[in-house]
């Protein structure tokens, strides 16, 4: 599949200026007919990330700009964390021999940190991107942590980052560079929400 993005160019069709350029179409189509709009893009979302191929941050702005703050947050959220799911079970169950090959030099890390922090380091991981969001679905699913624990944590630590990307968003025409997404005031917010977790667990052992 990630052949196929490549060799048809797809990732064409993924860009800031292609979001912008279809926003006034999309959102005629979505105004006849919003549910069924909703679910297209909720699987499309789903497939995007599980499949690990760009898109994902240009479909939430995207998404913002159609649907709005409230209802994109609700779609994306949940089509990211399933995807992210569904990314982490290939890894751990059919992909596991070239995940392991192709990336198992960062394993050793990820394989330390669940086994120290446990799931507050998956949290932390999804809050500040040491690692890359495809990557992080990869590994995980090579680590013990559980299916259940991997989506309800992933749920919980992506909807900050999901948050900022879905605000940019609804500014989408205002917009010229990803970059220009995250301002010095959310990036140390993030940063904070990172080690909040930290903070918890040393407190609560102490």
């Amino acid at each position: 599949m990630i052949g196929l993005w490549i060799g048809f160019d797809l990732g064409q069709y993924f860009t800031l200026e292609q979001a912008k350029a279809q926003q006034i179409a999309l959102q005629d189509t979505i105004t006849d007919s919003p549910l069924l709009s909703s679910l297209i893009f909720f699987l499309l979302y789903v497939a995007i990330t599980a499949l690990s191929v760009p898109g994902a941050a240009i479909m939430t702005l995207l998404g913002a700009a159609l649907f709005g703050f409230w209802w994109s947050l609700l779609l994306i959220s949940f089509a990211s964390t399933i995807g992210a799911t569904l990314a982490f079970l290939f890894s751990r169950y059919i992909l596991r021999d070239w995940v392991q090959e192709r990336f198992g030099h960062r394993l050793a890390a990820v394989n330390a940190g669940i086994e120290k922090e446990g799931a507050f380091y998956l949290f932390s991981l999804r809050l500040i991107p040491i690692f890359p969001f495809f990557l992080v679905n990869l590994l995980m699913g090579l680590t013990p942590i559980s299916t259940r624990r991997f989506y309800w944590v992933s749920q919980v630590g992506m909807l900050a980052g999901t948050m900022v990307y879905i605000n940019a968003g609804t500014q989408l025409g205002q917009i010229d560079t990803l970059s220009g997404i995250i301002s010095a005031p959310v990036l140390v917010s993030l940063v904070l929400l990172g080690i909040f977790p930290l903070m918890a667990k040393a407190i609560m052992a102490g």
